[in-house]
């Protein structure tokens, strides 16, 4: 093989770690635009289910006392949403554990609120208290559905991280590396 050849050959080598290494470049970059995305969603959709269960606490549909908690646990939700720079925070660094607590606390308050007797009394009596009840419902759903989409785009991202291409050549520089994100967002049994 004359020279020419060996060139050509280092040449096609090079070509081809090249391509790899732009590949698994745009494919990490694109996993982590996936995350920022699930995570602006969940962030949006648990403002809604705090909203939801704010409006039902308003309602006047809930004795005093499952009122306020209610209220109570959806308005420490929303002022940390409401928090100046969360959005960029969020797209950074995802939700803080602060409010996840605060999502654990509306979770339990919906638990206890809304217990199978309040929920059937909520139905039967108007549809004020019924149309509530199913937009909580649905609020909460989404917020599972969210938080599920974000934990398996934070897996997809730590997995791609983990190889040693990635690893060896710096592809993903200094970003954060995502956590998932772990709060209990079941529905009360009595919704479910």
């Amino acid at each position: 093989m004359g020279v020419i050849g060996w060139v050509a050959l280092i040449v096609a080598v090079l070509s081809l770690i090249a391509w790899r290494l732009t590949y698994a470049a745009a494919r990490l970059d694109r996993l982590h635009g996936r995350v920022e995305g699930t995570v602006a969603a969940l962030d949006a959709q648990l403002v809604r289910r705090a909203e939801a269960a704010l409006e039902l606490a308003r309602c006047e549909e809930l004795d005093n006392v499952s009122a306020l908690v209610l209220g109570g646990a959806a308005t420490a939700s929303l002022e940390l949403a409401d928090e100046e720079a969360v959005a960029t925070e969020v797209r950074e660094h995802g939700i803080a554990p602060e409010r996840e607590d605060a999502e654990n606390q509306l979770t339990e308050a919906l638990r206890h609120v809304l217990s199978r007797e309040v929920v059937s009394e909520l139905r039967t009596r108007d549809a004020i208290g019924a149309e509530c009840l199913g937009i909580v419902r649905n609020a909460s759903t989404r917020v599972q559905l969210s938080r599920r989409f974000y934990n398996d785009a934070a897996r997809d991202v730590r997995k791609v991280r983990s190889k040693r291409l990635v690893r060896w050549f710096r592809l993903a520089g200094h970003t954060e590396l995502p956590r998932t994100i772990e709060f209990d967002d079941g529905l009360p049994d009595a919704l479910g």
